[in-house]
């Protein structure tokens, strides 16, 4: 049914250990030249003892040029076969949230690489990255108004893989309106998120989890939230009983958010402060300001695998900052986006940073990704998110 796409001896081991990527140096392009497949096509898979191993969108352009979209041999992504997949998503999500605010689509953690979505009420936002998904565009959206019948369905394509993928950039919407401002609920605390301006699809519910956790904290406790965004941890822990709650971030457009955020929940005890997060935790520290709870939710600062040392050492930096600017005994929340860095080497950045401006450091509790982000044990690359906890003590030892 599909034409074969070879691999070479022994690069079938990741895949049958239960990966999903196949990636270029991995092909046997003798027996199947890259650049005799077009970007999207559908491949059969075949080991070098010509088993094969499943089907596969294939794109010859980039290092990761196949993605595994069935074990079955003569089963390929089909419209029909894309509903049932998202509709066993949706299953997931309405079972683990009573009001419709998740990420719907986990890309290849719910068989669907290439593929994000995110569910605000009654618009839902959709992010293809791959050539293959780009392909059942269409049918995507057909399959989301029959599952869901949303106001809206947004095309939030403009991330940085479609370049890689040889897409066009762009945010249109397939169905409905495009709304300056999605409507988000979490853990109880109303947000307006940007859309067209905002990051990624708008909002990031992967810390909710975390969030939610950081709430028990919060009565009566100054806060500091630092890449604060539009206030996703702050505003919560300002909903929760902080006495009072500063966000930091470099976007004025975020902080003006932040303000919204928690005037729509009839907040007062939220102020902003911009500017670049390490210069304005020096200038803090410095002025000898002091929080009872410190957040570092930075961006990922080590988007790539040669960026981990200088990006280690930014979290190690960023980290002294933060327990530098805490109370005798405050809570530091440490968190990553970074697929690169293990909970472990956070804890271990952690704790060398505690040593380091001699710091008694306990660790109360690790945080990790909300359950609509499932993690595929063979795919490491979707187990990213990790929080830390951390009580830091002065004097004590």
């Amino acid at each position: 049914m599909f034409p074969q796409l070879y691999l070479r001896k022994g690069a079938e081991r990741r895949i049958r250990a239960g990966h999903l990527w196949i990636y270029s140096n991995e092909v046997d392009t003798r027996r199947s030249p890259l650049n005799t497949f077009e970007p999207g096509a559908q491949v059969c898979v075949v080991a070098a003892n010509a088993k094969p191993l499943g089907t596969a969108f294939i794109n010859p352009h980039t290092l990761i040029c196949g993605r595994l979209i069935s074990r079955n041999p003569e089963q390929g992504m089909t419209p029909q076969r894309l509903t049932e997949r998202l509709e066993s998503a949706l299953a997931l999500r309405e079972r683990l949230f009573d009001r419709p605010f998740y990420r719907w689509v986990f890309g290849d953690a719910d068989g669907l690489s290439g593929l994000v979505i995110d569910r605000f009420d009654d618009v839902v936002v959709v992010q293809i990255s791959t050539a293959g998904m780009e392909t059942l565009r269409e049918s995507l959206v057909r399959a989301v108004q029959k599952l869901v019948h949303p106001r809206s369905i947004v095309f939030k394509n403009d991330g940085k893989m479609r370049e890689v993928e040889g897409l066009d950039s762009y945010v249109a919407a397939a169905h409905g309106d495009i709304p300056e401002v999605l409507q988000v609920e979490e853990n109880g605390v109303r947000f307006e998120a940007p859309l067209a301006d905002g990051q990624k699809t708008g909002w990031f519910y992967d810390h909710r989890m975390n969030r939610r956790r950081l709430q028990a904290y919060a009565p009566g406790k100054r806060v500091l939230d630092v890449f604060s965004y539009i206030g996703g941890w702050g505003v919560q822990a300002a909903a929760a009983g902080a006495s009072k709650v500063t966000c930091l971030d470099s976007s004025r457009p975020a902080l003006d958010a932040v303000e919204r955020n928690a005037t729509l929940n009839g907040l007062a005890n939220v102020d902003t402060l911009e500017g670049d997060a390490f210069a304005a935790l020096k200038d803090l520290c410095d002025q000898k300001e002091k929080f009872d709870i410190v957040v570092l939710d930075p961006p990922a600062l080590i988007p790539r695998r040669r960026d981990q040392k200088a990006g280690e050492q930014a979290y190690a930096r960023l980290n002294q900052l933060g327990l530098r600017l805490l109370e005798r005994d405050g809570l530091l929340v440490s968190a990553s986006c970074s697929m690169h860095l293990s909970t472990e080497r956070l804890v271990d950045i952690i704790r060398g940073s505690g040593r380091r401006i001699d710091r008694f450091v306990q660790l109360l509790e690790q945080g990790h990704q909300a359950p609509d982000h499932p993690v595929i044990p063979g795919i490491p690359e979707t187990d990213y998110i990790k929080s830390c906890f951390v009580r830091s003590l002065t004097g004590f030892f």
